[in-house]
């Protein structure tokens, strides 16, 4: 019997990296490959790449550096390892990969997964591979159905694919050219993949996509299917008792996902909904097509469809231009909205991009000292919305064992982890914990008697944002 091969993937950046990734062990796991932890005894080598943060590029060619040294051992032991670039650097910067880093054995983006067996043989035939062309076909591609006990080890929750790409063309954003416009995929494919994962013991379902709430995908009658029409869809199906989507744009939130936040008890009140600042002459700057007033409003009709609703969103510091008194506005929209916590950045220039033209640039002194009197701000409020909960009785979805012995870490609608000391047959379930305490970022509590059928408080935004 012929012995598997390992396989290593590292991911960087967002959720749908997390996605691809585990679509490409499901690909492979017919070529015999298996997973492994240990970049060392690696057979392949994956670098799932992101091009959004900060010199992306440098950290891809930093790792390859090392991964250089592994292969060189590898080869010393008389075992070769092949090395893939995946994700989105690989997409936007394929030809420079190949010329600059002859470790590198593939280059594949994002749209073409599907053809890593194809690709890799290509690499073991002597050549080089690369692919980082947009297909004109489905660009999801073919991808297998992930086998029963590989959804069994990924535990009780689960990404799920709804949508790809974007149209809006952010001046500051790479994604309409590493992953290409909008393309979302038909309702009945979706319903597929969730039953697959409730009949193995998934119960709780993330929706992705570059803008998901942009999803508009074919339905079993013909017609365009907005985010919302597909979340009642799904919270029809069997085993599946909690709902989340990430991440949206502020202009494409329809009539049809505000009701269902206030239909549906599987859709939690937990929405990351990115702003990236407060002012409006920076938003126009960033070709947001919305303003700050935009944004409260769209917060507003959340809040009104579901009191108990709570945000995270995304901020850039030090875009090209930005005065104090447009920091200050987006401090005051912080202030304003009260944030169940934020992801904050410095603004880098992204090649190709039209905002890395931009001459007006900010100083990277400033830059720090923004940033860290924006981070204050959104830490106060988290810690706040955390603190609220204290004394509350909330659903926790239970996960897996925790650190401690004896205790069982779930989480809250709010994505807040949430510890008891309990067995672990808890977990996979439901289950109401009054809050006792606090341990830096975790809630601590006890398992209570089940909540009354009305939604469960949550912890106030009012306190956040006073």
């Amino acid at each position: 019997m012929t012995a598997p091969r390992k396989l290593h993937i590292k991911s960087y950046g967002c959720q749908m990296n997390v996605y691809d990734a585990q679509r490409m062990v499901d690909t492979l796991a017919p070529e015999g490959f298996v997973e492994t932890a240990s970049v060392d005894d690696a057979d392949l080598v994956i670098l799932n790449t992101c091009h959004i943060r900060e010199k992306a590029s440098e950290k891809v060619y930093s790792e390859l550096g090392r991964l250089r040294v592994a292969k060189d051992a590898a080869a010393e032991q008389g075992r070769k390892m092949n090395i893939v670039v995946a994700g989105c650097v690989a997409q936007a910067e394929g030809n420079e990969i190949i010329r600059r880093a002859p470790v590198v054995d593939v280059v594949v983006g994002p749209q073409s997964y599907h053809h890593l067996p194809q690709l890799l043989a290509k690499a073991k035939a002597g050549g080089r591979a690369l692919e980082t062309e947009f297909p004109i076909e489905d660009k999801f591609g073919f991808l297998p159905a992930p086998k029963p006990a590989a959804i069994r080890a990924r535990g009780i929750s689960s990404f799920v694919t709804v949508q790809e790409g974007c149209d809006k063309f952010c001046t500051f954003c790479v994604v309409p050219y590493t992953r290409g416009t909008e393309v979302s995929r038909p309702v009945a494919r979706i319903v597929d993949d969730v039953k697959r994962l409730a009949d193995n013991g998934v119960c709780e379902i993330t929706l992705i996509g570059q803008n998901v709430n942009g999803y508009h995908g074919e339905g079993p009658d013909g017609r365009p299917w907005p985010l919302g029409t597909l979340l009642r869809r799904l919270a029809e199906i069997p085993g599946i008792v909690r709902l989340r989507y990430s991440t949206s744009h502020p202009r494409d939130v329809e009539d049809t996902l505000i009701e269902a936040h206030r239909d549906l008890p599987e859709l939690m009140p937990y929405v990351h909904l990115p702003v990236q600042s407060g002012s409006d002459r920076i938003l126009g700057l960033m070709n947001r097509k919305h303003t700050a007033q935009d944004y409260v409003d769209v917060i507003d009709r959340f809040r009104d469809a579901r009191q108990d609703i709570a945000f995270t969103s995304d901020f850039i510091v030090g875009f090209p231009g930005e005065t104090e008194e447009d920091f200050e506005a987006t401090l005051a929209l912080v202030t304003q909205i009260g944030y169940a916590g934020a992801y904050s950045f410095k603004y880098s220039p992204r090649p190709g991009t039209p905002a890395a033209e931009m001459q007006e640039t900010v100083s990277a002194a400033v830059m720090d000292e923004r940033l860290v009197r924006l981070q204050e701000l959104i830490d106060n409020q988290q810690s706040a919305f955390n603190a609220a909960t204290i004394g509350q009785t909330v659903d926790v979805l239970f996960e897996r064992a925790a650190r401690n012995p004896g205790q069982i870490v779930g989480r809250t609608p709010w994505l807040q982890p949430a510890h008891v000391m309990a067995s672990e047959d808890i977990i996979g379930k439901v289950l109401p914990v009054t809050i006792t305490s606090l341990e830096r970022y975790s809630l601590l509590g006890h398992l209570t008697t089940p909540l009354s059928p009305s939604l469960p408080s949550a912890p106030s935004h009012t306190v956040m944002g006073a």
